[in-house]
């Protein structure tokens, strides 16, 4: 079956960089569409980024652009989120998906805190 596990959240000052992970499995990675989104108390879900299996990727939201960058490894099937500059309001949990035949696949998410 479709397992997305993602990895690499933690707490950051900001200013600070992350770097998430995301290991997929059980799907043709390679021709999926994989993304990012977030979620945040309080907030409603917050679509990220999207990345077509050329690499290609689509910034969905204007606060992170300039800032966040969606890759993948198809060798690998990964992706990953590099987050710089990371900012207070970008604490949430951020949550990789997979698009597979017409469903939405979404892992468990880890959790990113930005404070000092």
């Amino acid at each position: 079956q479709v397992q997305l596990v993602e990895s690499g959240g933690g707490l950051v000052e900001p200013g600070g960089s992350l770097r998430l992970s995301c290991a997929a499995s059980g799907f043709p990675f390679s021709t999926s569409v994989m993304g990012w989104y977030r979620l945040a108390p309080g907030k409603d879900r917050e679509a990220l980024a999207s990345i077509k299996s050329t690499g290609q990727g689509t910034y969905w939201s204007d606060s992170v652009k300039g800032r966040f960058t969606i890759s993948r490894d198809n060798a690998e099937n990964m992706v990953y989120l590099q987050m710089n500059n990371l900012k207070p309001e970008d604490t949430a949990v951020y949550v990789c998906s997979a698009l597979y035949l017409g469903a939405a696949y979404s892992g468990q998410g880890t959790r990113v805190t930005v404070s000092s």
